[in-house]
């Protein structure tokens, strides 16, 4: 009797204006494993992102103007669900996700509905400070008593879902500004899904130029726990059975 084939796997990578990196970005995510599959979904991008990203190998799917990313990942999670894909996992198309990386953190689907690729776990130099660090380090705690797990990183993007996270996700993924990091991962966790991380190592930007600076982070720092209390007035989903218990892997 033959092997069951392994299933696909979707990359989604949400992409505004980044021409400059997407296209090595695929390339890199492609080479990483057959079973990957890439979709770049454009989010009203006014450069050469959809054609570059497209002649790389990716899928695209282009929205008709700027949503943030928020609105990008609920497109690709439509679009996840249409096809049949059971496994998803959000990369950046800037290059700082490792795509090398990408089977840790879906390897944390055997244990959990959503994997987070963390930052902040002793691994790697990437450091943040000031209000910023301030922001990341309160969310954290309060996340990781909902979820009652460690989690040190719940403003990572480098995440995965499965089929179960999936259907609470389309249920409910909102667009605000750190909706697709803290509302959507509070929302979920409250109605059942459950969550864990890997430790990873982030690489600066491939192309771009990184948007923060004392004045963004202190307005990070109040837009975030604005961002937080919002979500715990959220009503919970209701979706399927649980996963089968709740791990945290590589000793994070």
């Amino acid at each position: 009797m033959e092997p069951s084939p392994t299933p696909r796997v979707l990359v989604i990578m949400p992409a505004w204006n980044e021409a400059e990196a997407v296209g090595d970005t695929v390339l890199e995510v492609l080479a990483a494993s057959d079973h990957y599959d890439v979709l770049v979904v454009n989010d009203g991008s006014t450069d050469d992102t959809a054609t570059i990203a497209q002649q790389a190998g990716a899928t695209v799917l282009n929205l008709p103007f700027n949503l943030g990313v928020g609105g990008a990942m609920r497109a690709g999670f439509k679009y996840a669900r249409r096809l049949g894909y059971q496994r998803v996992i959000q990369v950046d198309s800037d290059g700082q996700h490792d795509p090398s990386s990408i089977d840790e953190v879906l390897a944390g689907l055997e244990h959990a509905d959503i994997c987070i690729g963390a930052r902040f776990a002793d691994r790697g130099n990437y450091k943040v400070g000031g209000p910023r660090k301030w922001a990341m380090q309160f969310l954290a705690k309060v996340i990781s008593s909902l979820a009652k797990t460690r989690l040190t990183d719940v403003t990572s993007g480098f995440r995965a879902a499965n089929d179960r996270a999936i259907s609470q996700y389309l249920d409910h993924y909102p667009a605000e500004y750190l909706g697709d990091t803290i509302d959507s991962l509070v929302v979920a966790i409250r109605s059942g899904c459950t969550v864990t991380q890997v430790p990873v190592e982030m690489r600066i930007r491939q192309g771009g130029t990184p948007s923060h600076n004392p004045v963004k982070a202190a307005v990070y720092l109040g837009r975030s726990v604005f961002a937080l209390l919002l979500a715990l007035t959220r009503k919970p989903s209701k979706v399927g059975a649980a996963a089968p218990g709740l791990h945290e892997i590589s000793g994070v």
